[in-house]
Order: structure tokens, then sequence, then C-alpha cells
């Protein structure tokens, strides 16, 4: 099966029929991929948990699937503060953010991500996904050029597709590329937006945000960035992709998403004043949204005071991500450029990748599978993250159970 296959209503077709075909596929016992997805948490994400497989059966395994790589979700001064504000606001909001829907938990959270990223002010959304939808089809629109990278999150590139302006795509961090495609504006009067994740999800590399600015700067771009894997993790003091290259003030957007290092939901844009007051008139998935209940704001607010003193335990989730990639490398897989909390193994076989994969879980270890459409098929993957408290032993353990997958498929 191809993701393809069921995308479109074929000529003549019942609208429903693609997913009458899509369930027989699933229906027939061939392997597609699928058979790790959705599977259900039995318990609080650690980097030992319990899972509960589609057929019921409930087993143990090591976590390097999770996003959660500070293992903030169960931070205890978190936890309490999320108790304390469902205490007094209830769990959920009843309205959108323009309405009646956010409180002083909530505009201590913007007021907090604007200091972190030494901005004038934060705007914060519902929704990670709607962080990039809202901003960027507030501000771009037909006659405006956005300039992506092949490997932004898919959320950029719907949103970029939404606002109407003209799109160019450049090779995966290739600045050559990206320059030749400037070069050629350069004599356009349009809007330009270069736009590019800080953090690749999929590759675990960073940005060239460095030479993007000085690009951007000589021909006239504006620069949005979406550090959401970067967040906490990245930089001298976890800042960031921008503070790793000393481009903070030289970023206008800086987009992040509340659902990866500080493990809740929502988004949040930081820029200028008049920017931001921008996106809460104009960015629909803002202005049109049911606030972030305030029991998680209140958490987030906790984990900012932690982030802001860089005391949410970076230094030991990289010991955790060196100790794992050394291991990785030193039996043989190839592991990319990796320069964050992910750490991809790279399959290239489509069918040993969905093989492998199902092995891995059921052998007591789960990780993340990618793909087509993530990435290029002949670049398909084994997606790791690492958490801070996954111990040297689970590591261990862990290590010894991809390799010995590795070489039953002759990956290694």
């Amino acid at each position: 099966m191809k993701f393809e296959d069921f995308l479109y209503t074929q000529n003549g077709a019942d609208l429903f029929e693609k997913t009458e075909g899509l369930d027989n596929v699933l229906s027939s016992g061939i392997m597609t991929g699928s058979e790790g997805l959705g599977i259900r948490l039995c318990e609080k994400t650690s980097p030992e948990v319990k899972i509960k497989e589609k057929n019921g059966c409930e087993h143990k395994v090591i976590m390097l699937g999770s996003n959660s790589y500070l293992n903030l979700t169960t931070n205890k001064k978190v936890c309490d503060a999320s108790i304390r504000a469902i205490e007094k606001f209830g769990y959920g909001m009843g309205a959108v953010s323009v309405y009646a829907g956010i409180t002083d938990i909530h505009k201590e959270l913007e007021k907090r991500i604007a200091n972190f990223y030494k901005t004038e002010d934060a705007v914060l959304f519902p929704s990670g996904y709607g962080t990039n939808i809202g901003v960027i089809s507030a501000l771009c629109s037909s006659g405006d050029i956005i300039i992506n990278d092949s490997a932004n999150h898919a959320s950029i590139f719907d949103g970029s597709k939404l606002s109407g302006a003209d799109l160019r795509i450049y090779p995966h961090n290739n600045i050559k590329a990206l320059k030749k495609i400037l070069e050629k504006l350069k004599n356009s009067n349009a809007a330009k937006l270069i736009i590019t994740d800080g953090v690749f999800s999929m590759y675990g590399d960073i940005a060239k945000l460095d030479e993007i600015c000085d690009l951007a700067e000589f021909y006239g771009a504006k620069v949005m960035v979406d550090d959401a894997h970067g967040l906490g993790i990245v930089g001298p003091t976890g800042r960031g992709s921008a503070q790793l290259y000393g481009v903070e003030k030289r970023i206008h957007l800086n987009v992040g998403m509340l659902s990866k290092t500080a493990g809740a939901i929502g988004g949040y844009c930081a820029t200028t004043r008049k920017v931001a007051q921008y996106l809460r008139h104009y960015a629909r998935s803002y202005f049109f949204s049911t606030a972030l209940p305030a029991p998680i704001a209140a958490g987030l607010n906790e984990i900012f005071k932690l982030l802001e003193h860089d005391r949410a335990g970076r230094k030991e989730l990289w010991e955790n991500i060196n100790y794992i990639k050394n291991k990785l490398n030193k039996v043989g897989f190839n592991t990319g450029n990796s320069q964050s909390g992910i750490i991809p193994i790279i399959i290239g076989d489509e069918t040993k990748l969905f093989k492998m994969h199902q092995d891995l879980r059921l052998s007591g270890v789960y990780t993340n599978i990618v793909t087509y459409p993530a990435v290029r098929r002949k670049d398909c993957r084994i997606r790791i993250c690492v958490m801070k408290d996954l111990s040297k032993k689970q590591a261990d353990k862990a290590v010894e159970i991809i390799a010995k997958t590795g070489k039953k498929y002759g990956i290694i």
C-alpha cells in the first residue's frame, strides 16, 4: 500500500469509496506500517511505561517515542500548579481568547514566553498546528512570497497554502539553493518571508540560522523559525536554535510548540507588540478557537520558570542523547546529522522498516515510524526521542534490542 493510493477520489467514484479501499487493505493482514499507530498509554508517560496493543494485550516498553524530552509532564511543581488552577477556573475556558476565554494565568504565560525570547509580546494559541496555520495565513496573502525549507513541518506548508501567497521551496538545509531563490526575486517588490524549522522534526538537525539571517537581511526578507523541538534543549542555556547561532535578535517570528519539550498542548508566537496585536485580530486559528485551558497554562508557567533559569534538566538530557547516539553509531546504525533530542535511524527500505518497527515494540522498545509523506520512501526511518529520566540500564537494554533487530533485517 502507498499513502497516495487513497488520497484522491477516483473519477466518477463515490466520495467515500477510498475509505473502503483503505479499510480493505488495513483488514487484510498485509503489513502497512500502521500496526504500531494508535497504541494506548496505560499510565503517565515515563522512560518505561505500560502500553495497550490494539488486540488488548498490555506490556511494558522503554519509551523512545515521546516528545516529553525533559519529563516535565510529571514534574511535581507543574502538576501542582495545574491542580490549583483547575480548582479555581475548572478544566476548560468555554470561550475564545478574544471574548472571555483568558485569565491572568494566560497573560502571565504570554509575558513569560516574550521574556524568554526577549521580545515585546507573545501570542498564545490553543494548538501547535493552529499556531503555524494562524501566523502564516494572517501575515501573508496573495502577492507575497513564502520561502520554505523542504523539510518544514506539515503545518507550515498548510499555512503557506492557506495564505494564498506564492510558495517557493528549497532543498533541506541547502543555503546555496535558498540564495538562488532570493537572487531571482531581488527585483521583485513582493514581501518575502523565509520560514524554517529550528530543529527539523524528522531529521534532528538544525537550520543554519546565521546564514539564513544574513541572506534575509541582504535581500529584504523576514524570518520565521518554528523551534518546536529546540525549546529548552538546544543552545548554551536551552533558549533554542537562534541562541545556538547567536541570532536571537534577528528572528522576526519566534514560533514554538507547547506540546514537545513542555509536554502539554498549544503554541505561541513571540514577536513585536504590533505584530502580536495584528495576530490577535487576524489569525483565524486564534480568533475562532477556544482558549487554552487554565490548568494547562498554569502548568506551563511553571515550566517556563524552569526553562528561563535552565533548571529543567537539559544537561542530563544531553548526557542521555550523546550516550544513546554514540552506542547506536558504534554498532553501525546511520543516525544522520542529529543535533538534538531526535535521533533518526535510517532504514531506507519500507518493508524492512515496517517489520523492524513492529518487532521493536513487541520486544519492549517503543519508537516512531517515519516514511512518506513525512520523508521520501528511500529515506524512511525509525525516529528515537530521548528522555532526561531514561536510566543507563534502560538505554543499554533499548540499544541492545534495536541492534538485535537491526541485524535481523540486515540494517547493520
